[in-house]
């Protein structure tokens, strides 16, 4: 369950935050395993901490947000396909939701539950913008999309730089699999002494679980195929995994071989 989200001023007024409606999303998320009346009951459950008037508020604010949703389930399902969508459409369908947001709920709680994602909304249409422009050279449009990332939440755009990064290094990775000193010193340069440590302990130790996956699967293989009957099957493949992998490993062995 999310924290920080029982958040009150000094009169004990509610102050909305993002965490509220990670709450609410904490407990909706289970709808169709619940009835939607359960997973309410449970969320007042969880408001009930609350001091009076932000108990109150939260549970205003909590039909809001349902009603909120229904709405633009609706709105969502009467705009049908969403792929392929230019710019403009893009934006339109946009300010159609935000406005639905703000209609529902009152602009601190709109603005506190869905900042973040208004602000990746409007970075996607300005670079569906940029990369229609015919004008723009590649080198403006590389240039422009930072300026448009820029704007970004910082924890976003950290994540985004991020995750850059770890895409660039996967093709240096490639690229210099046949030079370890190089690759060694790429990792230093990008990420640092520490982080290029731990990468490259993960790294050595995902290697060891690719091979000792593979020598189990090919025995397993041949096992499953030895015509043993499920009893003596079942244990005889308990026991191969025991032989390549630790406890943990097991748990993990089992999952993969489930969906296999």
């Amino acid at each position: 369950m999310p924290d920080g989200w029982a958040r009150t001023d000094r009169l004990g007024n509610l102050i909305p935050t993002p965490q509220l409606r990670q709450l609410f999303e904490y407990f909706l998320s289970a709808l169709g395993e619940e009835s939607l009346p359960q997973l309410v009951a449970r969320i007042q459950r969880a408001l009930s901490v609350l001091d009076e008037p932000a108990r109150a508020q939260a549970l205003v604010t909590l039909g809001a947000y349902l009603d909120y949703k229904l709405a633009v389930s609706e709105l969502e399902q009467s705009y049908g396909e969403v792929s392929g969508l230019g710019a403009g459409e893009l934006q339109r369908r946009m300010a159609e939701i935000q406005a639905l947001r703000r209609t529902w709920l009152d602009a601190d709680t709109a603005n506190a539950f869905f900042a973040d994602d208004e602000a990746v909304d409007r970075f996607q249409v300005e670079k569906l913008r940029i990369a229609s422009d015919d004008s723009l050279t590649d080198e403006q449009k590389a240039e422009a999309l930072r300026q448009a990332e820029s704007s970004l939440p910082e924890p976003l755009r950290k994540a985004r730089e991020e995750t850059r990064r770890f895409a660039d290094y996967e093709q240096v990775r490639q690229e210099l699999s046949d030079d370890p000193r190089a690759l060694e010193a790429w990792r230093r340069e990008a990420f640092g002494d520490a982080a290029a440590e731990r990468l490259a302990r993960l790294e050595a130790e995902q290697q060891d679980w690719d091979r000792r996956w593979q020598a189990y699967a090919g025995e397993r293989d041949r096992l499953l195929s030895s015509g043993l009957a499920e009893p003596e099957r079942r244990e005889a493949l308990e026991r191969l995994r025991a032989s390549h992998f630790n406890e943990t490993e097991r748990i993990r062995a089992r999952a993969l071989d489930s969906i296999r």
